[in-house]
């Protein structure tokens, strides 16, 4: 059992990365997407991402119950992304403590499944403090999101700028 954390900015390479680490397993690979289409922007967004993934894969979208999609999944599990997990659950008005419980249950999935897990997610927090209160709640839900997967994890990376760097 392997489970891989991959973090960065936005455009940072961390998709890519993490596509490449997935691949690298040599099984049947299921892409877990989170994101929501919108606007006509992010269905652009959404059509890239699929274009790029391989023949072979298979994409499972959800936007709330990840947890439930990684049990029931065989194959590696590539999810992209825990940042727009955490949005959707937000926007569907889960409190702070029920988002958490899903986030450590989502753990809890990837670990007993077995097999290989990567997760994707962005680092908000290296930029300016947000200047309202869903921005500020938003960055500090997804920190400590990003906190409990990555101390879960076998593998943390923290892509930038392209360029993988491996985390203790």
């Amino acid at each position: 059992m392997t489970l891989v954390f991959v973090t960065g900015g936005a455009r940072s390479g961390k998709s890519s990365f993490a596509e490449a680490r997935a691949a690298q397993v040599g099984a049947p690979v299921t892409y877990v997407a989170t994101a929501q289409a919108f606007d006509d922007e992010m269905r652009g967004r959404i059509g890239r991402h699929r274009a790029d993934r391989p023949a072979g894969w298979v994409t499972r979208e959800e936007p709330l119950h990840v947890p439930a999609v990684v049990r029931e999944v065989q194959d590696t599990v590539l999810l992209d992304c825990l940042s727009l997990w955490v949005s959707n659950l937000m926007l569907a008005d889960w409190t702070d403590d029920a988002v958490l419980a899903a986030a450590d249950d989502l753990l809890r999935a990837a670990r007993d499944r077995g097999g290989v897990t990567v997760m994707v997610t962005n680092e908000v927090g290296f930029g300016i403090v947000p200047d309202n209160a869903l921005a500020r709640r938003f960055r500090d839900l997804l920190g400590w999101v990003n906190q409990r997967a990555a101390a879960a994890s076998d593998e943390a990376w923290l892509i930038v700028s392209g360029r993988p760097l491996r985390l203790p």
